[in-house]
């Protein structure tokens, strides 16, 4: 999600869609897509959540090169009624929504560089394919991602975009889930990038917190950094039934009128699976 104000391209649809333009991409940009998914791949195998790596399969995204959305979304529609749309990179928040609650995911068409290997700003077609896409092929998941577009669409009418930009952020991308006694990665921007599916589950830092829809909403994120904390869920259908149960506006009313929660904070009333040390964060703080 983006929330500042952007001009649309010209080359992009009144939607903001571009074409994919697959025959463009260079043997090295495949190549890169190849390196990227051979080293997650190896490393999300007991991590991740067992939907995603089934939505890999049944989706063939590990098929060798950057796959073509047309292809892809063949599949998907015929999983869940979802498709994949190539956009040029970051979207308005209500172009966005529209797209989500109508069952299409905005994906950027751009590859990394080589030098970007480990760390892009601005998610490119790794982070938007092999981190959201496996999910999607998940029912429940994806009725929750339709449900967060309708909701998106709602909140800009009510000025709270930002308080539904956390949930995004600490579900769709930095979310953890309680499986089987343990915890499991299916946050897309922790599944797409290698370092921080190896700080999420393994580092000490950060503290591991069960969701509550209202103090999520309450707390910050970081978008320079690891997270500080991350927020863990039950299963994909305790947190759809949260958001589709929910009247969001008296709920965005009551936190209007609540201070913002620190992301290394812990409450008391908090249910706590880890309580981190939050050396990482402390060490990229200057000395006084």
């Amino acid at each position: 999600m983006e929330l500042v104000a952007q001009t649309r391209p010209p080359e992009a649809a009144e939607d903001w869609t571009v074409p994919q333009d697959w025959q463009s991409y260079s043997p090295a940009d495949h190549a890169r897509w190849d390196r990227l998914f051979a080293r997650q791949a190896a490393m999300l195998a007991g991590r991740a959540v067992p939907e995603f790596l089934a939505g890999l399969d049944l989706l063939r995204i590990a098929r060798p090169g950057i796959p073509d959305f047309d292809d892809l979304s063949e599949r998907l529609t015929r999983a869940t009624g979802w498709q994949v749309v190539a956009v040029p990179g970051l979207v308005p928040d209500a172009v966005f929504f529209e797209h989500l609650a109508n069952r299409r995911f905005v994906a950027g068409r751009f590859i990394r560089t080589a030098e970007q290997i480990d760390y892009i700003q601005e998610p490119d077609v790794f982070h938007d394919v092999f981190g959201h896409v496996p999910l999607l092929a998940d029912p429940v998941f994806a009725d929750y991602m339709q449900a967060y577009g309708e909701g998106g669409l709602r909140a800009a009418s009510l000025g709270a975009i930002e308080r539904l930009a956390r949930l995004y952020w600490y579900t769709v991308e930095f979310g953890l889930i309680r499986r089987g006694g343990a915890v499991k990665l299916y946050g897309s921007g922790i599944v797409s990038s290698h370092a921080e599916s190896l700080f999420a589950l393994d580092d000490p830092s950060p503290h591991h917190v069960a969701f509550d829809l209202g103090r999520v909403m309450r707390t910050p994120y970081r978008i320079d950094d690891f997270q500080q904390s991350y927020f863990v869920i039950d299963s994909f259908d305790d947190l759809l039934r949260q958001t589709a149960e929910t009247d969001f506006a008296p709920l965005y009313r009551e936190l209007g009128g609540l201070a913002d929660i620190p992301p290394d904070v812990v409450l008391p009333s908090d249910t706590v699976y880890r309580l981190g040390t939050q050396r990482h964060a402390a060490s990229e703080r200057p000395v006084p």
